[in-house]
């Protein structure tokens, strides 16, 4: 069953995906870095491909939300969504 957290965070996915306001790189690192916390808790797994530098900056960004529990990330992902995209 479903949390109301679980469905805030749900609606904060949909809204973040289907925006088309562009958000300053740091911001979306953020917002990366806290979905994957929020959803794989701190289970890295490395991805390859030609983008590695990219790879880098979204690895580093969510080593820096490790601390977070998955609901304390899913609170951080739906207060980032609602402060920076707005309908």
């Amino acid at each position: 069953m479903k949390t109301d957290l679980d469905k805030q965070f749900e609606k904060a996915f949909i809204k973040a995906s289907s925006s088309k306001k562009k958000l300053p790189p740091d911001i979306m690192l953020k917002l990366y870095a806290l979905y994957k916390q929020a959803t794989h808790g701190s289970n890295f797994r490395s991805s390859d491909g030609d983008q590695e530098l990219v790879n880098a900056f979204k690895l580093n960004a969510w080593l820096q939300v490790t601390h977070l529990s998955e609901e304390e990330a899913k609170q951080g992902y739906i207060d980032l969504v609602a402060t920076y995209i707005t309908k």
